[in-house]
């Protein structure tokens, strides 16, 4: 374990020196904040410190910093290093400016942020591209809750033939319903902070029996085998660069997270708050993503034989087997869910620890279909204060949200590539706010700090241009081909970046 806990150094003493150095770049001041001028009672109204902190938690915690871990640890023990690493520099570093640009742009949501910073274009593609993202987010969040409710937590079956799934999924869905169309505060503002608290015990929970349980793990520099699968031929044939960057998501970076951050940034009291609400939080999701992946390869050395997981190759991929009534049984991620919590924590630990992840993307789902309703209503300039208008916003999205999850449901292979699109699409939407980040430093005369955007952005453009020029969800192109035009692509952003910045307009201090 290790190399486990060399990667949690990496992140706390990361995340404490780099934030420091991204509040002082950025200069939060006394000046009052969207939350206190434009209190509406609906979408910008203040809460205090501590709960907008966990609230944007939950809005950034989806089911990413969990099921991308579990699949990204297929790579190996390198994971435990490029996690930390790249959410002290990339992810949290990414979340806190976006936070920061719309709380002092007067609590604007990011297709405007796109709109200011680049040109009429981009924006329109943006706008169109994150309405996407943040309806297939609803998906996912209805989807991989429901199932993990359903098999984990009630004994079901979870298939699409049976009525108990889609009753579920209903509970879900009306929970979003009400969450989306209710003012901040009624239920986000006032249930989050205790699921944020069960979220933060369940992974600590795990962290410990991590710990104490003495699970066989591999080192980044020892042999990387364990309990008969080679992590080293995955790493290899998987394509670390950039298939681990677009699996693992949002336990190091996510472009859903702009959109969460503008809805938080709408809540905040003080600038000063922004450090621990915005870049901790993603610290702290960092710290989540590297327990659940800690906790993948733990189960990985125990094997099926002893309640842990076996891998084994099986209809042209590795998957995870498990113990099931005596047999040998393929497992979904979803599932070695529920194996780590009892392993870890017991029946009764694992069991809360299975509700919290349950709560985890149920708690994004609602607020990535109340960021989709918000750029609705700036898009065609619908006020949103009267619950009709909310009401009126949110039926197409939901009419959406649920076509979509039917076919994800019934088609054998619709979730599968449901996700694989909707990784791809969540670190494209990176690359348009790390853009921003980057012209927005050149103009406001940070341009000697613009190294800090710079550098994710031309990775990220590289890694998002490069998995969908060769993925078979994709163009299909020979890697070659597909890593020379990702190298393209990135030089392209950066000299449009670099061409915005010195074009635009100098960026007021607002």
């Amino acid at each position: 374990m290790k190399t486990f806990f060399l990667g949690l150094v990496i992140l706390l003493a990361g995340g404490l020196l780099y934030g420091g150095l991204c509040q002082r770049v950025f200069g939060p001041d006394d000046r009052a904040t969207p939350a206190v001028r434009n209190n509406d009672g609906v979408d910008f109204v203040p809460l205090t410190g501590w709960k907008n902190s966990l609230v944007n938690l939950l809005n950034i915690a989806g089911t990413g910093p969990i099921l991308g871990p579990i699949q990204g640890i297929l790579f190996g023990p390198i994971a435990f290093l490029a996690i930390p690493i790249g959410c002290v520099i990339g992810g949290a570093m990414h979340d806190y400016f976006n936070g920061m640009i719309c709380l002092r742009g007067g609590g604007l949501q990011m297709p405007q942020v796109v709109r200011r910073f680049t040109n009429r274009g981009l924006y329109g593609l943006y706008t169109v591209f994150v309405g996407l993202l943040l309806l297939l987010l609803g998906v996912v969040f209805t989807y991989t809750p429901g199932d993990i409710a359903a098999t984990q937590l009630f004994g079901l079956s979870g298939a699409a033939t049976a009525p108990s799934t889609w009753v579920i999924y209903g509970v879900i869905f009306a929970y979003f319903t009400l969450a989306a169309l209710l003012p901040i505060d009624k239920i986000i503002g006032r249930i989050y902070p205790f699921f944020g608290a069960l979220l933060i015990l369940s992974s600590v929970g795990i962290f410990l029996a991590l710990c104490c349980k003495g699970y066989a793990m591999t080192e980044v520099w020892s042999a990387w085998t364990l309990n008969g699968f080679d992590f080293r031929a995955y790493f290899t044939q998987g394509h670390f660069l950039p298939t681990f960057f677009i699996t693992v998501a949002c336990g190091i970076l996510s472009g859903f997270h702009s959109t969460q951050t503008s809805l938080v940034a709408r809540t905040v009291t003080r600038e000063g708050q922004g450090r621990m609400v915005f870049y901790n939080m993603m610290i702290a999701e960092g710290f989540i993503a590297m327990v659940w992946a800690a906790g993948t390869m733990a189960m990985i050395g125990l094997g099926a034989e002893r309640a842990g997981v076996t891998m084994g190759f099986a209809d042209g991929g590795w998957q995870y087997f498990a113990q099931l009534d005596g047999a040998l049984t393929a497992i979904s991620p979803t599932s070695v869910v529920g194996i780590i919590c009892k392993s870890a924590l017991g029946p009764a630990g694992g069991l809360i620890a299975v509700l919290g992840v349950i709560l985890l993307p149920i708690t994004s789902g609602d607020t990535a279909l109340r960021s989709l309703r918000l750029i609705f209503a700036e898009v065609l300039h619908i006020s949103q204060e009267k619950p009709r208008n909310r009401l009126l916003l949110s039926l197409p999205i939901f009419a959406g949200v649920i076509v979509i999850l039917i076919y994800a449901k019934v088609s054998p292979t619709g979730f599968n590539t449901l996700w694989r699109y909707f990784g791809w699409a969540n670190q494209t939407i990176a690359v348009f706010s790390l853009a921003c980040i980057l012209i927005w430093m050149l103009r406001s005369g940070r341009g000697r700090f613009a190294w800090m955007s710079a550098f994710p952005l031309a990775f990220y453009a590289f890694v998002v241009a490069s998995y969908i020029l060769s993925a078979p969800i994709g163009f299909r192109l020979p890697w070659t081909a597909a890593y020379i035009g990702g190298g393209v692509f990135a030089a392209a952003v950066l000299a449009f970046c670099l061409h915005q910045g010195k074009r635009g307009p100098r960026e007021p201090e607002l």
